[in-house]
């Protein structure tokens, strides 16, 4: 039996793929993006093990709610990084006929993950940034993997969602929505793309676990500013 670990569970997400979601938040993040809403869930030996039986038994008690469009999404932490334990949680969905949605920053491409992506309905993938400089600084990894994942999905057409957090004086400029805007247009996989504006919600987060949140400093955006950019994205 396959367990693995799990920081905490949404029953009823609205914002995590399409419809009414059951949100399985995983414990483990390698990465250390200056943005991150949830450093809690960076500490892999942390979160409580769950097996894939527990998850989807638990995850069919909202079937009702999902209705046409709802499921189950694999967030984090970042999901890929115990991809055998969300393949299995998958395959069980697939025999349950529960929709399976897979948000995650496309950080790794293996075996294990190609066997996930093969029972996965939809992949929110976060492009963060659009330049290799700026994922090296804030980030942590390479922009140029997540690519390669999303060519991955591109060849084997699953559709995908790309979503950017916006952050003032970082990312939001014309010259990054453009680059994003070709991002989009060059993989037909895409058919979505949502911008979200950064926001300081997990500021508590950071004083509990006495670390400094590097973007503390940062403003949210306007809402004229994201107007201004989702309409230069859409145009």
């Amino acid at each position: 039996m396959i367990k693995g670990r799990v920081h905490s569970i949404q029953s009823l997400g609205t914002v995590d793929g399409p419809g009414v979601r059951f949100v399985v938040f995983f414990q483990g993040c390698p990465l250390r993006c200056k943005c991150c809403h949830n450093p809690d869930t960076w500490d892999f030996e942390g979160g409580t093990k769950y097996s894939a039986e527990d998850i989807v038994k638990k995850a069919s008690r909202y079937r009702e709610y999902f209705k046409d469009k709802g499921g189950i999404t694999l967030s984090g932490g970042e999901p890929l990084l115990q991809a055998e334990f969300a393949e299995e949680i998958f395959r069980l969905c697939c025999l349950e006929g529960i929709n399976t949605c897979l948000d995650t920053s496309g950080i790794l491409l293996d075996g294990k993950v190609k066997e996930l992506l093969s029972l996965t309905d939809r992949v929110l993938l976060d492009i963060k940034y659009t330049n290799e400089k700026d994922y090296e600084e804030n980030v942590g990894c390479s922009l140029s993997g997540v690519l390669e994942f999303l060519s991955y999905l591109n060849e084997k057409k699953i559709p995908t969602t790309l979503r950017q957090v916006i952050i003032p004086t970082v990312n939001d400029t014309e010259e990054n929505i453009m680059a994003l805007k070709k991002i989009r247009d060059t993989h037909p996989c895409v058919d979505k793309v949502e911008l979200l504006p950064f926001k300081k919600i997990c500021q508590t987060k950071y004083d509990q676990m006495e670390i400094p949140f590097p973007f503390g400093d940062m403003p949210t955006p306007s809402r004229e500013k994201m107007a201004f950019l989702e309409k230069m994205l859409n145009e």
